[in-house]
């Protein structure tokens, strides 16, 4: 398999048009066209990583996190971060990122977090926005069901759990072909009238060029009539953190002793206790202060994230429990999930779980 086999099947998890616009994700070092002859899923490419998978005969690294995050204006070793680009470009070494793409999944990052605490039906606490749109075009009513055909299986009409979903109407065209076209339909220089199927059908945001090339290959028409509008609805598949409800009520330190387990956390930091029981938790993975707001209008009783600052703690406003337990912990599942997806998916190639230290936090 190359690179690009491998790159392609983990963009079916967590599509790189899903991560954040400020993020560095995909392929960060190597060539798109080279075989790969192992794989090592890490949290972070650091140098000892790079020493792992040369150990380990991996020349392609699956990171989470991106090692290169800024742009780079000379490669010298001055840093950590050129010291990994050379030793992977020295030997051979592809990287790819994922980032913020994988935050963003329904089944990423924080879904991960939700099945490690038990914590059960998540659902995205801040839907992406701007990642539904509509197709609407026009076809004679012959060639209507065929082109439909063509978008539903380049990913049109697909949201949630449900596929091939479509409106259609019914009504009378018009148009006049003028000299040097070729017309499918009517005369050049007259006004010619058709019954026509309008077809509307939405798509995620990241199959429009797909949903488009159907579109232009499957419609007769040498000028196809469509628009394309950016729709508000919430998309439950697509955005940051989760909230979801526990299989039964505990004690708020029953619940953060539990989490504290479960989730390798050496200590817990966490605001004021409220004496309520919890019941609905909400997690995101990563730093994440921004999302205390959307955690208290999703009524959780506990917000478990991390890096959080001084005075966010206040911002609990005795609403909820804030809890940060480390970033590292809060991620730390994910080289895991994508471990298991990739022997699901190519379950016969070399597949290496990191057993490298990359947590820079130490506690005493």
């Amino acid at each position: 398999m190359t690179v690009k086999d491998i790159t392609k099947i983990l963009e079916e998890l967590a599509p790189l048009a899903h991560a954040e616009e400020f993020d560095n994700v995909g392929l960060l070092v190597g060539n798109n066209d080279m075989n790969v002859s192992g794989l090592l899923v890490t949290l972070d490419t650091l140098e000892n990583v790079i020493d792992e998978a040369i150990t380990k005969k991996c020349n392609m690294v699956v990171s989470f996190h991106p090692i290169i995050f800024n742009g780079l204006k000379k490669i010298t070793g001055s840093n950590y971060v050129e010291r990994v680009v050379i030793k992977a470009i020295a030997n051979n070494i592809a990287i790819y990122s994922m980032h913020t793409a994988l935050d963003n999944s329904n089944i990423g990052v924080n879904a991960k977090i939700c099945e490690v605490l038990d914590i059960q039906n998540p659902k995205i606490l801040i839907p992406k926005q701007g990642t539904i749109k509509k197709l609407t075009t026009y076809a004679p009513l012959a060639n209507a069901e065929a082109i439909k055909s063509a978008l539903f299986a380049a990913g049109g009409g697909s949201m949630g759990k449900y596929s091939n979903c479509s409106f259609s109407t019914e009504g009378l065209g018009s148009f006049k072909s003028s000299k040097g076209a070729n017309p499918t339909l009517g005369k050049i220089g007259e006004i010619h009238f058709e019954k026509e199927e309008q077809i509307n059908m939405i798509f995620s945001f990241e199959r429009e060029k797909d949903v488009l090339n159907a579109l232009f290959k499957s419609h007769p028409y040498e000028e196809v009539a469509y628009e394309i509008t950016i729709l508000n609805n919430t998309n439950q598949d697509i955005g940051m953190g989760m909230v979801g409800t526990l299989g039964h009520e505990m004690e708020e330190l029953d619940f953060l002793k539990e989490v504290k387990k479960r989730m390798n956390a050496s200590v817990i930091r966490h605001s004021q206790l409220l004496g309520k029981k919890v019941k609905r938790v909400a997690v995101l993975g990563g730093s994440g202060a921004f999302a205390i707001t959307a955690a208290k209008k999703a009524n959780a009783d506990v917000f478990i994230t991390s890096d959080l600052k001084y005075h966010q703690f206040y911002e609990a406003e005795q609403q909820l429990v804030l809890a940060d337990i480390g970033h590292f912990e809060t991620e730390q599942f994910t080289k895991d999930l994508l471990v298991d997806y990739l022997i699901k998916k190519i379950p016969n190639f070399a597949i290496s779980l990191s057993e490298s230290i990359t947590n820079p936090i130490k506690y005493l």
